[in-house]
Protein backbone atom coordinates (compact mmCIF):
# COMPACT_ATOMS: atom_id res chain seq x y z
CA UNK A 1 0.00 0.00 0.00
CA UNK A 2 3.09 2.50 -0.88
CA UNK A 3 2.02 5.75 -2.05
CA UNK A 4 4.46 7.70 -3.98
CA UNK A 5 4.94 11.18 -4.35
CA UNK A 6 6.37 12.63 -7.44
CA UNK A 7 9.52 14.09 -5.97
CA UNK A 8 12.98 13.78 -5.84
CA UNK A 9 14.02 11.37 -2.97
CA UNK A 10 15.93 12.82 0.46
CA UNK A 11 18.55 10.49 0.84
CA UNK A 12 19.10 10.87 5.24
CA UNK A 13 21.99 9.68 7.06
CA UNK A 14 21.77 6.76 9.67
CA UNK A 15 23.68 5.08 12.01
CA UNK A 16 23.33 1.76 13.34
CA UNK A 17 23.98 0.69 16.84
CA UNK A 18 23.97 -3.08 17.37
CA UNK A 19 23.60 -4.07 21.25
CA UNK A 20 25.51 -7.30 21.93
CA UNK A 21 27.49 -9.38 24.04
CA UNK A 22 28.41 -12.24 21.95
CA UNK A 23 28.40 -10.38 17.98
CA UNK A 24 31.31 -8.77 16.51
CA UNK A 25 31.08 -6.42 13.38
CA UNK A 26 32.09 -9.95 11.27
CA UNK A 27 29.36 -11.65 12.69
CA UNK A 28 26.48 -8.72 13.22
CA UNK A 29 24.40 -9.86 10.91
CA UNK A 30 21.21 -7.82 11.96
CA UNK A 31 23.31 -4.55 11.72
CA UNK A 32 24.96 -5.98 8.04
CA UNK A 33 21.37 -6.18 6.84
CA UNK A 34 20.59 -2.73 8.64
CA UNK A 35 23.57 -1.50 6.37
CA UNK A 36 22.82 -3.30 3.13
CA UNK A 37 19.18 -2.46 2.89
CA UNK A 38 19.65 1.72 3.96
CA UNK A 39 22.48 1.94 1.39
CA UNK A 40 20.48 -0.34 -1.33
CA UNK A 41 17.33 2.28 -0.32
CA UNK A 42 19.90 5.01 -1.35
CA UNK A 43 20.45 6.37 2.21
CA UNK A 44 23.92 7.12 3.52
CA UNK A 45 25.53 5.23 6.41
CA UNK A 46 26.92 7.87 9.12
CA UNK A 47 28.56 5.57 11.59
CA UNK A 48 28.35 1.77 12.78
CA UNK A 49 29.08 0.95 16.22
CA UNK A 50 28.83 -2.41 18.44
CA UNK A 51 28.60 -2.06 22.34
CA UNK A 52 28.02 -4.36 25.14
CA UNK A 53 24.63 -4.46 26.70
CA UNK A 54 25.51 -1.86 29.24
CA UNK A 55 22.53 0.67 29.08
CA UNK A 56 25.16 3.46 30.30
CA UNK A 57 27.30 3.22 27.56
CA UNK A 58 24.13 2.58 24.82
CA UNK A 59 22.74 6.13 26.41
CA UNK A 60 25.87 7.82 25.83
CA UNK A 61 26.58 6.69 22.43
CA UNK A 62 22.66 7.41 21.02
CA UNK A 63 23.14 11.07 22.96
CA UNK A 64 25.94 11.58 21.39
CA UNK A 65 24.30 11.12 18.27
CA UNK A 66 20.81 12.70 18.64
CA UNK A 67 23.48 15.61 19.51
CA UNK A 68 25.08 15.24 16.59
CA UNK A 69 24.12 17.40 13.26
CA UNK A 70 25.18 14.50 10.75
CA UNK A 71 22.73 11.99 12.11
CA UNK A 72 19.41 12.28 11.15
CA UNK A 73 18.00 8.30 12.40
CA UNK A 74 19.79 6.17 14.59
CA UNK A 75 18.64 2.37 14.43
CA UNK A 76 19.46 -0.12 17.37
CA UNK A 77 19.21 -3.81 16.98
CA UNK A 78 19.92 -5.96 20.34
CA UNK A 79 19.27 -5.60 23.96
CA UNK A 80 15.29 -5.73 24.01
CA UNK A 81 14.41 -8.16 25.24
CA UNK A 82 13.70 -9.29 29.13
CA UNK A 83 17.12 -11.25 30.24
CA UNK A 84 19.28 -9.00 33.31
CA UNK A 85 21.44 -7.59 30.76
CA UNK A 86 19.00 -6.54 28.48
CA UNK A 87 18.55 -2.55 28.80
CA UNK A 88 18.24 -0.86 25.25
CA UNK A 89 14.91 0.14 25.87
CA UNK A 90 15.86 1.84 29.02
CA UNK A 91 18.54 3.35 27.64
CA UNK A 92 16.97 5.04 25.31
CA UNK A 93 13.20 6.11 26.77
CA UNK A 94 14.10 8.73 28.40
CA UNK A 95 16.19 10.44 25.57
CA UNK A 96 12.96 10.51 23.60
CA UNK A 97 11.25 14.04 23.24
CA UNK A 98 8.48 12.19 21.92
CA UNK A 99 7.90 8.51 21.21
CA UNK A 100 6.02 7.24 18.29
CA UNK A 101 3.84 4.50 20.25
CA UNK A 102 2.52 3.37 17.01
CA UNK A 103 5.94 1.70 15.82
CA UNK A 104 5.80 -0.99 18.39
CA UNK A 105 2.14 -1.86 18.09
CA UNK A 106 2.90 -2.17 14.23
CA UNK A 107 6.44 -4.14 14.75
CA UNK A 108 4.41 -6.68 16.90
CA UNK A 109 1.10 -6.95 14.48
CA UNK A 110 3.56 -7.75 11.35
CA UNK A 111 5.75 -9.99 13.54
CA UNK A 112 2.76 -12.10 14.58
CA UNK A 113 2.99 -13.90 11.04
CA UNK A 114 6.40 -15.37 11.69
CA UNK A 115 6.88 -15.60 15.53
CA UNK A 116 3.03 -16.09 16.71
CA UNK A 117 2.65 -14.90 20.20
CA UNK A 118 5.84 -14.55 21.11
CA UNK A 119 5.67 -11.22 19.57
CA UNK A 120 4.16 -10.17 23.29
CA UNK A 121 7.79 -10.07 24.18
CA UNK A 122 9.69 -7.12 21.57
CA UNK A 123 9.70 -4.41 23.08
CA UNK A 124 10.59 -2.43 20.14
CA UNK A 125 10.13 0.97 20.49
CA UNK A 126 10.80 4.28 18.54
CA UNK A 127 10.61 7.91 19.12
CA UNK A 128 11.90 11.67 18.40
CA UNK A 129 14.58 13.24 19.81
CA UNK A 130 15.94 16.36 18.76
CA UNK A 131 14.89 15.77 15.01
CA UNK A 132 16.79 12.75 15.44
CA UNK A 133 14.62 9.45 14.80
CA UNK A 134 15.70 6.61 17.14
CA UNK A 135 14.36 3.01 16.61
CA UNK A 136 14.97 -0.07 18.84
CA UNK A 137 14.25 -3.34 17.67
CA UNK A 138 15.03 -6.94 18.74
CA UNK A 139 18.83 -8.21 17.76
CA UNK A 140 17.46 -11.16 15.60
CA UNK A 141 18.20 -10.76 11.60
CA UNK A 142 14.97 -11.38 10.50
CA UNK A 143 13.29 -8.68 13.22
CA UNK A 144 15.62 -6.36 11.60
CA UNK A 145 14.55 -7.39 7.96
CA UNK A 146 10.76 -7.41 9.19
CA UNK A 147 11.31 -3.44 10.72
CA UNK A 148 13.11 -2.51 7.77
CA UNK A 149 10.92 -3.87 4.91
CA UNK A 150 7.15 -3.76 7.30
CA UNK A 151 7.91 0.20 8.67
CA UNK A 152 11.34 1.93 7.75
CA UNK A 153 11.56 1.45 4.24
CA UNK A 154 8.22 3.46 3.66
CA UNK A 155 8.54 5.85 6.71
CA UNK A 156 12.22 6.36 6.14
CA UNK A 157 11.22 7.69 2.15
CA UNK A 158 10.11 10.87 1.49
CA UNK A 159 8.25 10.43 -1.06
CA UNK A 160 5.81 7.85 0.71
CA UNK A 161 2.33 9.31 1.40
CA UNK A 162 0.37 10.12 3.01
CA UNK A 163 2.87 10.73 5.86
CA UNK A 164 6.64 9.86 6.84
CA UNK A 165 8.87 10.97 9.39
CA UNK A 166 11.48 12.87 6.69
CA UNK A 167 9.58 16.23 7.65
CA UNK A 168 10.08 16.20 11.28
CA UNK A 169 13.91 14.85 10.95
CA UNK A 170 17.18 18.35 11.41
CA UNK A 171 18.35 18.72 7.95
CA UNK A 172 21.79 17.96 7.66
CA UNK A 173 23.95 20.67 9.44
CA UNK A 174 20.61 22.54 11.04
CA UNK A 175 23.00 23.38 14.31
CA UNK A 176 25.51 24.75 12.04
CA UNK A 177 23.45 26.84 10.35
CA UNK A 178 22.42 28.34 13.73
CA UNK A 179 24.68 30.33 14.74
Amino acid sequence: MSHKAEAAFVPLNIAVLTVSDTRSLETDTSGQLFVDRLSAAGHTLAARVLLKDDLYKIRAQVANWIAEDQVQVVLITGGTGFTGRDSTPEAVRCLLDKQVDGFGELFRQISVADIGTSTIQSRALAGLANGTLVCCLPGSTNACRTAWDGILAEQLDNRHRPCNFVPHLKPVGACESRG
